[in-house]
């Protein structure tokens, strides 16, 4: 009974993913507010329903009440961190908080697969980051100066990068991680973030050669300590960022192929110094010709995709705890066996869904350094995406970069939902940018009524025109003067009656009027 209830419930989480990346597509299209709610709020109900039979599978298979825990405080964490996104900020793009909570629940349930335990610390670090950065959109919101604090990011970056090289750890051939106090950091996720804020900061209001080569300087220094760490998947990411920052501000696609020539020899370079390079670009030329040795990862990893077929083996009846890192770098794999290729190409898509909603964000922000911040953050995630599933398909090299919101890793999480809580931000200060102009046209066209409604009903030298104006008002002596009648404070210039004249300078008013509002 258990295996048929595991059967059938590996084509509904597959069903319920389905509708849920599709409707993340259907929210940029839609244009009615109302539309959009009623689709964030079928999202929210999908994610319980994902969420409630994984973790319902997974306990009948492992007879692990925890499984039960794990499920309950998932939920709680969905419900609440959307009822306080829609209690503080009622402006927030709620499609992009549902769909980190969807992405932050596949990969608690496929940790929670292969381990409770870092389930947990997975669980734990998201709750805590979730909380702390709550700030973060208020402060993006209010603190205007930010923008002006480029070189402080730039030079907080290397210190923190430069702390790694000299004190940090060595884990797989890099120095990746700075213990302290028995809890490891890997600063180069944090980071991320500094390097964009300065490359936003300094290409903000000027973008020629000597401002570009002195961000280039500045990048290249980051670029060049995490070589001499030997973490290029992360050094790769900073580059894209670059990239992607210096083309946008400049619209000169020049630099691009200069970054190009440079990547490029920078990787010839690198392959001529680190053997763990030359291992990994080895093993994705042929990992079968040392299966055992140097080649196991990333064959376990293409056997794991392939093994689950289009549909999954179901959780818990794959084998995914035989790929070695499979809740770190190799998640990708672990889920394509238990879930189904069709599952992974939905979260590729999923993925691809969120930089889609980052970009469009990008887009709507006037200020620059808004735009080049959100564009640079987009940029990192997406190419994180591409090098982590790139290298678990043996599609690219390995970088040992983590799939954002789904791996383990306390730092890598941390980070994304600090990025993802920095364009929550600029998309409520773009909300509020329109809120502003659209109140101070609805106040202009409220004054712009009240000004034809007292020129319709002004009296007129004691008695009472159809429309006329008040003799004492600026625009009416103007009017007067060009109809040809020297006004003089009652009467007429005997040129018609007072009918004619109260017409003529009623129109020559609305003409002035009409031109002054233009």
């Amino acid at each position: 009974m258990v295996n048929i209830i595991v059967e059938i419930s590996k084509y509904l989480l597959l069903f319920l993913m389905v509708f849920f990346t599709m409707e993340t597509y259907m929210v940029l299209r839609r244009r009615d507010e109302r539309s959009r709610r009623r689709i964030m709020r079928n999202q929210i109900s999908l994610m319980v329903m994902f969420n409630l039979t994984a973790y319902v599978v997974m306990f009948l298979k492992s007879q692990d009440e925890m499984m039960l825990v794990m499920l309950i405080c998932v939920i709680g964490y969905i419900l609440v961190v959307q009822i306080l996104y829609r209690l503080i900020y009622r402006k927030a793009s709620l499609i992009l908080l549902n769909t980190m909570c969807m992405l932050l629940s596949i990969g608690l349930i496929m940790q929670a697969r292969l381990g409770l335990d870092t389930a947990r610390k997975q669980y734990m670090i998201a709750a805590f980051s979730t909380l702390i950065c709550f700030i973060i959109p208020v402060f993006v919101r209010r603190v205007r100066w930010v923008s002006n604090l480029g070189w402080l990011y730039g030079i907080v970056g290397l210190i923190l990068l430069a702390g790694v090289l000299v004190l940090g750890r060595v884990t797989g051939g890099a120095n990746l991680a700075l213990t302290i106090g028995g809890i490891s950091f890997a600063f180069a996720e944090f980071v991320k973030i500094t390097v964009v804020l300065f490359m936003a900061s300094m290409l903000q209001d000027r973008h020629d050669f000597k401002r570009v080569v002195v961000v280039t300087v500045v990048a290249a220094m980051h670029v060049g300590i995490l070589a001499l760490c030997a973490d290029l998947g992360a050094a790769l990411v900073y580059f894209v960022a670059y990239m992607v920052m210096v083309y946008v501000s400049t619209r000169n696609p020049g630099y691009v192929l200069l970054g190009l020539g440079g990547m490029s020899g920078a990787s010839v370079i690198a392959y001529r110094l680190f053997a763990h390079v030359r291992i990994r670009v080895a093993v994705w030329k042929n990992p079968f010709t040392d299966y055992e040795g140097t080649g196991y990862q990333i064959v376990q990893a293409l056997f794991g995709v392939c093994a689950g077929g289009w549909f999954g083996t179901g959780l818990f009846n794959g084998n995914p705890d035989m790929i070695p890192l499979a809740y770190e770098d190799f998640t990708y794999a672990a889920i394509c066996e238990e879930m189904g290729v069709l599952f992974g190409i939905c979260l590729l898509l999923l993925c691809m869904g969120m930089y889609l909603l980052i970009v469009n964000i990008s887009l709507r922000m006037d200020k620059p350094f808004y735009k080049l911040v959100a564009m640079g953050l987009g940029a990192e995630y997406a190419f994180q995406v591409f090098l982590t599933v790139g290298g678990t398909t043996k599609f690219i090299p390995m970088t040992g970069i983590t799939l954002p919101l789904v791996s383990y890793g306390g730092s890598s999480i941390m980070c994304t939902i600090m990025m993802i809580s920095i364009i929550q931000g600029l998309y409520i200060l773009r909300k509020d940018e329109d809120d502003e102009l659209r109140e101070e046209q609805r106040r202009k066209q409220r004054e712009r009524r009240m000004r034809q409604k007292q020129l319709r009903q002004a009296p007129y030298g004691g008695s009472s025109y159809r429309g006329d104006a008040d003799p004492r008002d600026a625009a009416y002596v103007r009017a007067s003067r060009k109809a040809g009648i020297n006004y003089t404070g009652g009467g007429t210039n005997g040129k018609g009656d007072t009918e004619d004249l109260g017409r003529k300078i009623e129109e020559q008013t609305r003409e002035d009027l009409a031109l002054r509002n233009r």
